[in-house]
């Protein structure tokens, strides 16, 4: 059986739907583009009227969850998640997550509760992450590391050694996980890696946001080979 999910994207991003091909053939990904509203704030939210646009269009694929892909656009507003979500579900006619929200709620089904957020952004969106982080799902950043990203489409050109080398800065025992927001920046098939490596989960933008639509279709046979929350697929 098809399951079909719809996935809200910046309209600069060149990752989330390449990435989303790495799901299994019965979760089929349906994408709609957004603008952001504030012209020359790449990582401020996008435009209501596009997302209230292109949920439509996404319910009259009947689509069973969306999700919005912009993990930046949560950290501007303390009910952001709120608004957005039901916003998305009165277009789309059916439940809606960000990504943001995916990224915490995963991060508590693993039981990590002492982070790093390893992101491509600046230090005041890193900042901003470790508040929301903090105040919307009780985790507690222990490091901070940005590669002071100002243009979401170069995101997309960033390699994984990046993340990589932050990793090895800011390593230490205490910590229970690495976060990696940023859904354009390319990191599925880096993430097994980097767990072997550090030896303590990695949790992405978009790993997170799959992870959600695998619980909510009931999926639990999991996906080895893009680190332990999609192989293991904890509730």
């Amino acid at each position: 059986m098809i399951r079909h999910f719809g996935v809200l994207i910046p309209s600069t991003n060149t990752t989330v739907e390449i990435e989303c091909r790495l799901l299994p053939p019965s979760c089929q990904a349906h994408v709609g583009r957004l603008m952001t509203s504030t012209p020359g704030r790449t990582f401020s939210p996008s435009r209501d009227e596009d997302i209230d646009y292109q949920s439509r269009l996404l319910g009259t694929a009947r689509v069973e969850l969306v999700i919005l892909a912009q993990t930046s656009a949560s950290l501007f507003a303390d009910d952001y998640d709120e608004t957005v979500t039901r916003r998305i579900s009165d277009g789309a006619g059916a439940p809606a997550i960000t990504s943001a929200q995916a990224v915490g709620r995963a991060l508590g089904a693993l039981g990590a509760r002492r982070i790093a957020v390893v992101s491509p952004y600046s230090q005041a969106v890193n900042e901003r992450a470790a508040r929301y982080f903090r105040d919307k799902h009780g985790l507690d950043t222990l490091a901070l590391e940005g590669f002071g990203a100002t243009d979401s489409y170069a995101i997309g050109q960033l390699g994984p050694e990046n993340a990589r080398a932050a990793f090895a800065r800011i390593n230490r025992p205490e910590l229970d996980a690495f976060v990696v927001p940023g859904g354009n920046f390319p990191t599925m098939t880096s993430i097994a890696a980097w767990e072997q490596e550090f030896g303590k989960p990695v949790v992405t933008t978009n790993q997170a946001s799959f992870w959600a639509v695998l619980r909510a279709f009931g999926v639990g046979d999991g996906l080895p080979g893009f680190g332990r929350l999609l192989a293991d697929v904890p509730g």
